[in-house]
């Protein structure tokens, strides 16, 4: 079953495989397939069998009930007094609850597999997050698990230890030896047992559980009947307190009385009476307390952590948990108030074992401190290794935690287990159980947050797969446990808080560079598009204005494999604009079994992060170039994000270079230059189809050359987006650019050696030489554009301005030069001389009107349509103008010998006027010959048309 498995699909195979799984033949196991980190696959593994109550109520209620029921209660009241005790469960029950309604809503969306918490945070919030909070958890859990181990050992030392004051003589009792190295021994002996346990089986354990839960129970009842049978008596206090001076500094107390139940008593412990910790030496305050008390809370996610050996976890965890809960914060709450009412002040702060002494059979409590301890131990041992177990085979750690996947023929991950027994016996060298209370608290309180920030995250993305059977929850429950959590991390210790924050970020740092990519879906997808949609119905179009002008660009790309530099050329010059990548695939849909483009967007998509620009991609279909042009120049966008500018490539008959393969084989080569082609994965980058001229292409195209549409639906197509007043460019010589070269040549040693020429005036209508109308100024624009991007700021701008004799050249130049200076536009003017060449156009017109009958049909052609131009002309803003036909070859070679003439240095690239394509579209192909021969051999070139204004004065 994959991650992509409809939950309807898996629900109904789990129910019929829970069927047939008798007999299973072996030949049908499951196989684990190469190259899939993340696949789920594994061996038929035991059925998951734990219900409700053994799964989830019995381990939550002894990971909860563990060291603060019979441990702390005294030390809770002593301490903090009635009143702020029962505050304390209040705040603690108020966050834990926050996070159980999360954590219910969670686990009721889906089907849960083994990792609990891990498992939900990460398939929700993704890996990076999932896995940093997966590992703190994991954390959390082997250190909670030390601490109850350090519990046990207390109370064992309590009961059977040496008093360490030599002056006190033991009891016969009193055999083992006490001190840092035997505390440390008989830890490390209690945790061998609850080792053993956990490497035979979830379901041993479940049974160990199941009694030790009895046991406990038991006991309670018992403790809540001495509070009323148990006599008034006075107790010795342990040999220990006896090191730290009262709290009336009267002298140093060693008895003290369980006064049965009395107002008075309750009286004197109603408020707080904080005082040095007898086992620690250290001052007490509410935020030390409530560190040691809220260990009693922690245990809520002891019956996630068995997710993956439930039956129905999605059933089971939800009443599991809340079961648990309500029932030991009563419990809490009548063993706080009957402490409060029976037992002196003084016999709480300096005897936390009290409730022995008072208990109607002594033992009692000390089989139920045992048992419960070495059950939460237990508890969070094994959950340890299922987080653990959990992360390993999602691979979000690479190779680190390999051996971490293997199981046992039953399914149990016994190496996991082991790992995590190995730490736990590291942080017992602690010592003390206050010492490391504080860091596990934190830890806890860390994954709490992060619960509630999923739940939080799945509700505000209003996704509709989104539905939770548990519906007792809103936003304002998962924000209300979030800020609980926060504040409680800093109000316990501010320096551990900021330090897992911190350790935290940086494994989701280092998560996010070296986890492989997930199929478990990205919140974060989902947040973004609730966000963008609701910020693209508030951008109005009809706000615009021209100082918030950007360009967006629509580049139509016809195969990418050529098109490498352009594409990241204009990625330069979009200034933070709409860029989308445009491609027309010909073809007709109705006569198709499928849409051919949904398999190459992966490509495209594959393109764009290869080439590591910010780039969208539209695909079209369509019978032609040019309906394929016009689709996407109407559907492109959203709302007020559509393409104001259109960029061709220039129609010519240069043979296109593959540059796609070339990056991608150096590439290749110098990751493993002796590895062979079926070693290696094709990449998406791969899948285009060949170049026309290469020499596994066999088709022609349908004129003989391999292209796909002609000079005149390509002019067609440019005509038609100024009709949609789109901007439009077109881009020669691109074919060998690269962006990296031509930015720090070899030979540059000086700022400024990369430049940029601007030819703001119609080359092809000599007689209007404008540098002021719309065509002109967006020129400009787009070069200034260019030269604000950081790779290109080092570059000059050279403005040529186009002169003859007998006009004001100084003039010119300073009207020019106080244009760049109101729009702010750094250049430097240099003026051009171009009267002989100017001198060629005007002899052309001159041949007309002296011998019109020594012109060549062409030319005749050219003066019949001369009139029908005319009368047009004032219908076209910026059209082809009608001396225009008449612009002759030589005069355009001049004009072309002109601009490299002045290319000293040359220019990086150069933007030109492209002209309005004539009325007449008889003359297309003329119109595109004469493009083509102003602008041949200039290098990488965009010849430039604007129809719309993109520059203000105005502030």
């Amino acid at each position: 079953m994959t991650e992509r498995t409809p939950l309807l699909n898996y629900r109904l195979v789990a129910s019929v495989n829970e069927s047939d799984q008798r007999s299973p033949p072996s030949s049908q196991a499951p196989e684990e397939l190469p190259g899939s980190p993340r696949h789920r696959s594994s061996p038929q593994r035991q059925p998951k069998k734990l219900s409700v109550f053994f799964g989830v109520v019995v381990p939550t209620l002894l990971s909860m009930f563990s060291v603060v029921v019979f441990l702390r209660i005294g030390f809770l009241v002593g301490h903090a007094g009635l009143y702020q005790g029962i505050a304390m469960f209040m705040v603690a029950y108020f966050i834990i609850s926050m996070t159980v309604l999360s954590v219910c809503a969670i686990s009721t969306n889906g089907a849960l597999d083994a990792g609990g918490a891990y498992y939900m945070i990460s398939r929700a919030l993704g890996p990076e997050f999932g896995g940093s909070i997966g590992l703190m958890f994991f954390l959390a859990n082997v250190c909670g698990s030390a601490l109850y181990v350090l519990g046990l050992v207390e109370a064992i030392l309590g009961t059977f230890g040496v008093p360490e004051d030599p002056s006190v003589v033991p009891s016969s009792q009193q055999i083992l030896p006490s001190g840092y190295w035997w505390s440390l021994l008989y830890a490390t002996g209690v945790l061998l047992v609850c080792l053993l346990v956990c490497l035979v089986g979830a379901h041993i354990y479940a049974k160990a559980t199941f009694v030790i839960f009895l046991v406990v129970i038991i006991v309670l009842i018992m403790i809540f009947i001495s509070f009323f049978v148990v006599h008034p008596q006075i107790i010795t206090l342990p040999s220990t307190s006896s090191f730290n001076p009262s709290i009336n500094g009267t002298g140093i107390p060693t008895t003290a009385n369980f006064t049965g139940l009395k107002l008075e008593t309750l009286l004197g412990n109603l408020k707080a009476g904080y005082t040095v910790d007898y086992t620690t030496g250290k001052m007490m305050s509410f935020a030390t307390v409530f560190a040691v008390m809220f260990n009693g809370c922690t245990g809520i996610m002891a019956g996630s952590n068995m997710s993956g050996d439930l039956k129905n976890p999605s059933y089971s965890i939800p009443r599991g948990t809340i079961t648990a809960v309500i029932f030991t914060y009563i419990i809490y709450n009548l063993l706080s108030l009957l402490v409060a009412c029976s037992c002196d002040r003084v016999l709480l702060q300096r005897d936390y074992g009290f409730l022995g002494d008072i208990n109607i059979w002594h033992p009692f409590v000390i089989i139920g401190v045992y048992s419960s301890t070495i059950s939460a131990a237990m508890s969070n041992l094994i959950g340890a290794s299922r987080i653990l177990y959990a992360l390993a085979r999602d691979d979000l750690f690479g190779n680190v935690l390999c051996l971490a996947k293997k199981t046992s023929h039953s399914g149990n991950p016994w190496v996991s287990v082991l790992m995590s027994w190995f730490l736990v016996q590291l942080v017992l060298f602690s010592g003390k159980l206050n010492t490391i209370a504080s860091i596990v608290t934190i830890f806890f309180l860390l994954v709490y947050a992060a619960v509630d920030l999923a739940c939080l995250a799945l509700e505000w993305a209003s996704a509709p797969n989104f539905r939770p059977t548990f519906r007792y929850f809103t936003w304002h429950t998962c924000m209300l446990g979030i800020i609980g959590c926060a504040i409680m991390m800093f109000l316990i210790n501010a320096i551990y808080a900021s330090a897992s924050i911190a350790f935290m970020l940086l494994l989701l740092l280092l998560i996010h560079y070296l986890s492989p990519t997930s199929s478990w879906g990205y919140i974060s997808q989902a947040l973004i598009f609730h966000q963008v949609r609701k910020y693209l119905l508030m951008l109005d179009v009809r706000k615009d204005h021209i100082k918030f002008w950007r360009p967006q660009i629509l580049l139509m790309v016809s195969n990418p494999r050529s098109s490498v530099g352009l594409i990241t050329f204009i990625n330069d010059i979009k200034k933070s604009g709409l860029y989308v990548l445009g491609h027309v695939q010909l073809g007709d849909l109705s006569t198709l079994p499928s849409d051919p483009l949904q398999a190459q967007y992966d490509s495209w998509l594959s393109l764009v992060d290869h080439l590591n620009i910010k780039a969208f991609v539209n695909l079209t279909l369509a019978d032609s170039v040019r309906h394929g042009v016009q689709h996407l120049l109407f559907i492109s966008g959203l709302g007020g994000m559509r393409p104001n500018t259109l960029v061709l490539g220039f129609y010519d008959d240069c043979l296109p270079k593959d540059k796609l393969i070339e990056s991608s084989k150096s590439s290749t080569e110098s990751t493993d230059p002796f590895s062979s082609s079926q070693d290696i994965e094709q990449p998406a980058l791969y899948r285009f189809a060949s170049l026309r001229g290469s020499s596994d292409r066999h088709d022609y195209g349908e004129f003989g050359d391999g292209k796909v549409l002609d000079p005149q639906e390509y002019v067609s197509i440019i005509s038609d987006a100024m009709k949609m007043l789109k901007n439009v460019v077109l881009a020669r010589y691109f074919n060998d650019f690269d962006r990296a070269q031509v930015l720090s040549p070899p030979s540059s040693l000086a700022k400024g050696d990369v430049f940029v020429d601007v030819w703001p005036v119609n080359l092809l209508r000599p007689d209007s030489c404008s540098y002021v109308d719309t065509c002109s100024l967006f020129l400009l624009q787009l070069a200034c554009i260019l030269n604000m991007v950081k790779a290109w700021r080092k570059a000059t701008l050279r403005l040529f301005l186009c002169v003859e004799e007998g006009r004001s050249v100084r003039g010119s130049e300073a009207k020019l030069g106080q244009l760049l200076k109101d729009l702010r536009i750094k250049a430097q003017v240099n003026t051009v001389p171009w009267d002989q060449v100017v001198a060629l156009h005007w002899q052309r017109q001159g041949g007309f009107s002296k011998n019109p009958k020594s012109q060549s049909p062409d030319s005749t052609d050219e003066m019949e349509a001369r009139a029908i131009e005319e009368e047009s002309e004032e219908d076209y803003v910026n059209s082809f103008p009608s001396n225009a036909t008449r612009v002759s070859d030589d005069y355009l070679t001049a004009v072309n010998k002109l601009i490299l003439d002045q290319a000293m240095p040359p220019p990086a690239v150069r933007f030109l006027y492209l002209p309005r394509p004539p009325a007449d579209t008889r003359r297309y192909a003329t119109y595109l010959h004469q493009l083509d021969l102003l602008t041949q051999d200039l290098g990488p070139i965009l010849l430039i048309h604007g129809v719309t204004p993109v520059i203000t004065t105005d502030l």
